[in-house]
This record gives C-alpha cells, structure tokens and sequence, in this order.
C-alpha cells in the first residue's frame, strides 16, 4: 500500500483550486453508529513486510550504495516511514484491503507523529539481503504504535535482527482533520500481549518524558554538577589543552535550504516525512564527520517530532548542531523549518536527534561545549538520549 501518491499533481492543483472558490463550508457530519463501534483488528493481520534483496541483485544495490560499497541508512528510513504508514492503513481499513484509494473518500488519514527510536543492533556490512518489517502492538483512541524491524538474510537463511524502533501514528479526520477513532487491537497469544505491554509502557515512556522535559522543568542537581564540571574542563581558557580540544556548541552549526517539489509528496499531498528523515540523517551524518574528522557509524535515531506538515513548493531550511559528545558518541540534532517567503518568518515543523560513533572505535577528538543557557539545556538534552541509548544496547547485549 504505497504510501506516495499515484494522484497527477497537476489533478491536485485543479481539486485545490476548485475548492478554494467554493464559498461554502459542507457541514461536519456526525459520527455514525459504525464510527462509534469500529471492529477490532488482529494484531497479527497488521503485520507486513517488505524483501531488498540486495546482495542477488545488483541493480538494486547500485541504486542504495554509499561511497564506501555499503548501504545509504538514510534511504532505509525513509522505507521504514512508509512501511509504518502502510501497517496503519491496513489496521484501519482490514487486512482485505489491498490500495489506499482516495483520502477524501475513505473519510480519514493516518500521519506520523513522532518516532520513537530506531536502535541499531548489527552492522550493515557485508552487503546481504535486507527484510524490512512491522506491525501495529499498540492502539489508543486515535493513535498506534508501530513496531519495525531491520533483518539481515544470510546466503545460508539465517537471520540477523539490524535495527529495531518504534514509530507513533495518529489518525485524523479528513474533514475537519481532528483526532479519528482507531479501530481496536485484538491480542491473540501471550507474545501478542507481551508486545502489546511493550507499547503501552512506551507511550507512557514519551508522557513521562515530556514532563521532565527542560523546557519545562529545571535539570536535576545531578545533571547541574555535570554540567558545571563541564564548564570548569572545558568552558575556560586558562588551559590551552582545554581549548585545544573544545568547540563551541553554536560554532557547529551546519544548514541546507532546499525548494520542495511535488515528486516527493505523499498521499496527503504533503512532503513525504520519510523524505525529510532522509534529508536529516544524510546533514546530521556530515556533521558528525567533520567534527570526528572522520567517517562515522549510525547507532540510533533518538527522536523525531513532526509538528506540521511541509507544503510543497516551500522553502525548508534544515539546521544541523552538535549538541554533545563523549569518547564514544556524538549526539546531533537537526532542525526543519518552513520559510515565508513574504515575511522571512520560520516555523519549525521537524526536530530530528539522531547519534552517531567514529569508525573502528576510535575517540571523538573533540568536546562539543555550550555557552548559552539554551545550548546547556540542549546539552543536557543529548546527554539524557546517549544514556537512554546505552542502556538498550546493554540490556540488549546482556540478552
């Protein structure tokens, strides 16, 4: 169920336009007795999956290689985007249904509201065939959880899991465009329930979170002494090691201002969001390269909020910053922003944290440090994702 649109943007323009001279507002209907009483979903009709079999077939891994003969990480997220999306259309609409149709006549659509991490657990390298997977462990009353997972395919058949993550859907009215009921998710065997747990508590995780957010709440005296020990090694310059091997936070900075097209829109006529994933992992990857001065090793994509859509023919402005680094790890964030043309004002409509590691276990050469009281909240900021990262991939090393 592809999740770009097979609809002619010339087709859109025409609808667009159409709609716009209408003067009237057609009345919002209320929701009928089905609406109100939609069928529950088996959890394992939502699971679906998709086969790149890179390692028979050259022409397709000519399309997805790197510089380096390996494969573009980006190119896979922006699959798994679109795998998620097409699981939760298929919970809406039954395992029966094979195409999406038209949003306007199936009265709903399904947009990503964050991720909520993609961990990676084995090397890309060497090239082998890749399954890309989902399905649906979690619903509440207008959103889902999507678990997805990343599988290497030996020339023997055995299996390695790559990557696993979480991606949080939410289901709007095509009308009025506000929260729609989802359908119900039926757990059929104890793994089903156990994944179900697994996304309840990973909801609660994101609201617990947001509550200890730092831009709502003062960092803990912990996190305060951290950051002043910072300060005292790397934040002065009576040491000249200490500048030697301190960049300033604001000095990392790195931007790209791109027109989008209609090509990359998906079946809401917006820019696809795995479109702009790839985009951010793609600066943030350049970034974290030339602050290690080296080539790095993808590890985890910590976060993504999608706070508006991005319309096409918009001016974005992607904002990359090193927001903070250990021996082991850089942690990088990258802004979306839509530009007014008119007025020069932005909005965000995109936060993207994604971490990376110098290749062959080397160290990171340099301390990224902040000098603003907002740079040291993003510090902190990073420094609470390389934790929550490590402790996954401990807990799933102990395994």
């Amino acid at each position: 169920m592809p999740m770009r649109t097979p609809i002619p943007w010339s087709e859109v323009l025409l609808n667009t336009a159409s709609t716009s001279k209408s003067s009237e507002v057609p009345p919002v209907e209320a929701p009928t007795s089905e609406q109100q009483s939609l069928p529950p979903r088996y959890m394992h009709d939502t699971y679906s999956e998709i086969i790149l079999p890179f390692a028979s077939s050259p022409e397709l891994f000519e399309r997805y290689t790197n510089a380096l003969g390996g494969l573009r990480t980006g190119m896979l997220m922006e699959h798994l985007d679109s795998l998620a999306g097409s699981i939760s259309y298929k919970h809406m609409l039954g395992p029966g249904v094979e195409t999406l149709g038209r949003i306007q006549e199936r009265g709903f659509y399904i947009v990503t509201a964050s991720v909520d991490r993609l961990d990676v657990l084995g090397p890309l390298m060497p090239v082998r065939d890749i399954r890309l997977s989902g399905i649906v462990i979690y619903t509440g009353k207008s959103s889902m959880e999507v678990a997805v997972k990343m599988e290497a395919i030996g020339a023997s058949g055995v299996e390695d899991t790559l990557l696993l993550g979480r991606f949080s859907m939410v289901c709007r009215d095509a009308r009025t465009h506000k929260a729609r009921l989802v359908n119900p998710l039926v757990r059929c065997s104890p793994e089903e329930a156990a994944l179900y747990s697994m996304g309840e508590n990973a909801k609660a995780r994101r609201q617990t979170l947001a509550l200890r957010s730092l831009s709502r709440v003062p960092p803990s005296s912990a996190e305060a002494a951290d950051l002043h020990a910072m300060y005292l090694q790397y934040g002065q310059d009576a040491d000249p090691l200490s500048r030697h091997e301190r960049v300033w936070m604001g000095d990392t900075q790195l931007e790209k201002t791109m027109l989008m097209f209609p090509q990359e829109r998906n079946v809401h006529q917006k820019v696809f969001g795995g479109y702009l994933m790839r985009l951010a992992y793609e600066l943030g990857f350049s970034n974290a390269s030339l602050l290690t001065r080296s080539h790095v090793t993808f590890m985890s994509l910590d976060s993504i909020s999608f706070a508006k859509p991005v319309p096409i023919g918009s001016i974005l402005r992607l904002t990359s910053q090193i927001l903070h680094t250990t021996p082991g790890a850089v942690h990088v964030g990258v802004e979306a922003n839509v530009m007014d043309v008119r007025t020069g004002h932005e909005e965000t409509t995109n936060d993207f944290r994604f971490t990376w590691c110098p290749d062959d276990g080397a160290a990171v050469p340099r301390r990224v440090v902040p000098k603003t009281y907002q740079e040291a909240m993003l510090w902190l900021e990073g420094k609470r994702a390389l934790e929550m990262g490590d402790q996954i991939r401990g807990k799933r090393n102990s395994e």
